[in-house]
Protein backbone atom coordinates (compact mmCIF):
# COMPACT_ATOMS: atom_id res chain seq x y z
CA UNK A 1 0.00 0.00 0.00
CA UNK A 2 1.37 3.52 -0.93
CA UNK A 3 2.14 5.70 1.53
CA UNK A 4 3.14 9.14 1.48
CA UNK A 5 6.65 10.17 3.13
CA UNK A 6 5.64 13.83 3.62
CA UNK A 7 2.64 15.97 4.36
CA UNK A 8 1.44 17.66 1.28
CA UNK A 9 1.67 21.61 1.89
CA UNK A 10 -1.78 23.73 0.91
CA UNK A 11 0.16 25.13 -1.76
CA UNK A 12 0.72 21.73 -3.70
CA UNK A 13 -3.04 20.93 -2.68
CA UNK A 14 -4.04 23.56 -4.60
CA UNK A 15 -2.44 23.48 -7.50
CA UNK A 16 -3.34 20.06 -7.81
CA UNK A 17 -7.10 21.08 -7.90
CA UNK A 18 -6.88 24.50 -9.36
CA UNK A 19 -8.56 22.80 -12.33
CA UNK A 20 -11.65 21.45 -10.30
CA UNK A 21 -13.51 24.95 -9.82
CA UNK A 22 -16.69 26.00 -11.15
CA UNK A 23 -16.61 27.77 -14.02
CA UNK A 24 -19.59 30.72 -14.77
CA UNK A 25 -22.49 30.27 -16.37
CA UNK A 26 -22.80 32.52 -19.49
CA UNK A 27 -26.28 33.69 -19.67
CA UNK A 28 -27.53 36.21 -22.16
CA UNK A 29 -31.12 38.30 -21.57
CA UNK A 30 -33.22 37.29 -24.44
CA UNK A 31 -34.08 40.61 -26.78
CA UNK A 32 -37.63 39.22 -27.52
CA UNK A 33 -39.07 38.27 -24.06
CA UNK A 34 -36.09 40.11 -21.50
CA UNK A 35 -35.98 36.96 -19.77
CA UNK A 36 -32.68 35.20 -19.21
CA UNK A 37 -31.57 32.24 -21.32
CA UNK A 38 -28.61 30.22 -22.47
CA UNK A 39 -26.44 32.00 -25.75
CA UNK A 40 -27.88 29.23 -28.90
CA UNK A 41 -30.69 27.76 -27.19
CA UNK A 42 -34.19 28.13 -27.20
CA UNK A 43 -36.12 30.94 -25.84
CA UNK A 44 -38.65 28.54 -22.90
CA UNK A 45 -41.41 31.51 -22.41
CA UNK A 46 -42.05 31.83 -26.17
CA UNK A 47 -40.20 28.86 -27.84
CA UNK A 48 -38.20 31.02 -30.48
CA UNK A 49 -34.41 31.10 -31.84
CA UNK A 50 -32.69 33.44 -34.02
CA UNK A 51 -36.08 35.19 -34.26
CA UNK A 52 -37.84 31.80 -35.40
CA UNK A 53 -40.75 30.24 -33.94
CA UNK A 54 -39.29 26.38 -33.56
CA UNK A 55 -41.75 25.76 -30.91
CA UNK A 56 -45.05 24.80 -31.07
CA UNK A 57 -47.33 25.16 -27.95
CA UNK A 58 -50.22 22.95 -27.60
CA UNK A 59 -53.52 23.89 -25.98
CA UNK A 60 -54.60 21.78 -23.47
CA UNK A 61 -58.52 21.33 -23.79
CA UNK A 62 -59.91 19.02 -21.08
CA UNK A 63 -63.64 19.71 -22.53
CA UNK A 64 -62.73 18.18 -25.30
CA UNK A 65 -61.60 14.13 -23.29
CA UNK A 66 -64.85 13.93 -21.74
Amino acid sequence: MAVPKKKTTPSKRGMRRSHLALGKVNVVIDKDSGEYRLPHHVSLKDGTYNGRDVVIKQENNDSDEE
